[in-house]
């Protein structure tokens, strides 16, 4: 059930970030999932760097924040690279 939940908190943080960074119609669904997902991991590890611990397994609002900020970074950072 884990994996489910990592794919759609995955593919919703994805989407919401590509709407903020409007590369949403440059982006399929998979790319959403898998910048949600990794955008997760990186939120979750910068958030840490400020102390804060979110990244308790829970679906919580606090876990999705970070994981839309992870991936709204990412996807600057892609932005950034591509230019």
């Amino acid at each position: 059930m884990s994996i489910i939940i990592w794919l759609v908190v995955g593919g919703l943080a994805g989407w919401i970030a590509s709407m903020i960074m409007k590369t949403d119609a440059q982006m399929g669904l998979l790319a959403n999932i898998v910048v949600g997902i990794v955008g997760a991991l990186l939120g979750g590890w910068l958030v840490g760097l400020f102390g804060v611990e979110v990244a308790d397994g829970a679906l919580n609002i606090p876990s999705i924040l970070t994981a839309i900020l992870g991936a709204v970074v990412l996807l600057a950072i892609l932005k950034a690279v591509r230019r």
